[in-house]
């Protein structure tokens, strides 16, 4: 795990920035299949944060199969295909896209619009 970091002023809750970043990096490779992750006291000291916050992380990134854990070791990145992390990303991009564009279609916002809006802005992020 490299460059975590966590926004207490965000309106995104911590665990679900954990969860992000860490499926994130397993996704575009940057965690390799059966890294050993820091444990959850170590990377709440670390971050400063509640061990129950980076526990509830944890939790969401074995219930989606990012993680797995063997009891008295650890957690461990699972063993994904190529096939499976391309289908992680896509959920991701959908759960968050269903949200967003519903949000952006109540204000009126066409398909055309919003790329507009998309092609502004999104070299800035």
């Amino acid at each position: 795990m490299k460059n975590i970091e966590v926004a207490t002023t965000s309106k995104k809750p911590i665990y679900q920035q954990l969860f992000e970043q860490i499926s994130s990096q397993i996704i575009r490779g940057e965690l390799a299949t059966d890294t050993l992750l820091p444990s959850i006291r170590t990377t709440a000291k670390e971050l400063r944060i509640s061990v129950i916050t980076v526990k509830k992380a944890w939790d969401e990134l074995e219930q989606k199969n990012f993680i797995y854990t063997i009891p008295g070791k650890g957690c461990f990145v699972s063993n994904l295909t190529k096939k499976d992390k391309a289908q992680m990303m896509e959920e991701q991009i959908l759960t968050r896209l269903k949200t967003h564009l519903s949000y952006y279609k109540t204000l009126g916002l066409s398909k055309e619009d919003l790329i507009e809006y998309i092609d502004k802005y999104y070299e800035n992020l």
